[in-house]
């Protein structure tokens, strides 16, 4: 099996949650890790910092670049870009993970809030995989096994996914036409494009914008850093335009106990996620 041993993953919004997860996860092969993120002063309210985050990740035992930046600026993408590849020599794995999120019907989103979906689901996701293309391209002539993970869900046209917050589910989904598109255009040069999405709600931060949820119910970060693992290991050129669902996937490998990735011991009362029927 591959390990990422000595690869360079470029991850956005990585320095909590999911993507920390993530990151953390390559670490421990040996991975060299790029991770930008706008949260350079830590939050009481939203702990984890790309500095602590860097900490942790060169403690699972990686190489860590932490850097500051906003994707939805072209000029910053391609300056954090320049710097990872100035230190780790090139870029063999995108990440787009970060995600903003406002489950507000039409008459409750102000434009400011879907302007902020659209500039970092969307526009971010297309603009950092535009930004690592050269160099996922250069990965895939060395022989690198180059993916780009996009963190979003299968596509569905069913009403019931955009009535209650259709700002959201139109953000969520252009990045998954992210995945449909660059799948299918990429595959000339073999670098492989998936998206993955949970099959339940995971305990990130990100759940204080959803009121109610309660947290006991969920998954942590850790099963979607091991299926995000699977997939990133896999060979490039035949693991392609796929969207991934966790659990489904870690079966598909032979792991059906999930026991160790619940918030609450023994609980089988989880909450779904959304956009999986």
């Amino acid at each position: 099996m591959n390990t990422l041993k000595g690869k360079t993953l470029f991850i956005t919004g990585a320095s909590r949650g999911i993507g920390l997860a993530i990151a953390k996860r390559a670490a421990a092969d040996g991975a060299n890790v790029a991770l930008i993120a706008k949260t350079t002063e830590a939050n009481p309210k939203l702990p984890g910092t790309i500095y602590s985050a860097a900490e942790e990740i060169a403690a699972a035992g990686g190489q860590a670049l932490p850097i500051a930046g906003d994707i939805r600026d072209e000029a910053s993408v391609l300056a954090a870009v320049a710097q990872a590849v100035e230190r780790f020599g090139g870029i063999d794995i995108l990440v787009n993970n970060a995600s903003a999120i406002s489950l507000t019907p039409t008459h409750a989103t102000p434009m400011k809030r879907f302007d902020l979906m659209f500039g970092v689901n969307v526009r971010g996701t297309y603009l950092c995989t535009q930004a690592c293309l050269p160099h996922l391209i250069r990965a895939a002539e060395r022989g690198r096994n180059p993916h780009v993970l996009n963190m979003s869900p299968p596509l569905s046209m069913k009403p019931h996914w955009f009535q209650h917050h259709v700002a959201y589910t139109m953000a969520k989904y252009g990045m998954s036409e992210c995945t449909l598109g660059h799948a299918a255009e990429f595959k000339a040069y073999g670098i492989g494009v998936n998206s993955l999405w949970p099959r339940t709600a995971i305990a990130t931060a990100a759940l204080q914008m959803i009121p109610g949820v309660d947290v006991a119910k969920c998954r942590t970060p850790e099963i979607l850093a091991d299926a995000a693992y699977l997939i990133l290991t896999s060979d490039a050129k035949t693991t392609t335009g796929n969207f991934f669902i966790d659990d489904a996937l870690l079966a598909q490998h032979g792991v059906t106990d999930l026991e160790k990735y619940s918030v609450t011991p023994g609980n089988k009362d989880f909450i779904p996620d959304f956009f999986v029927d």
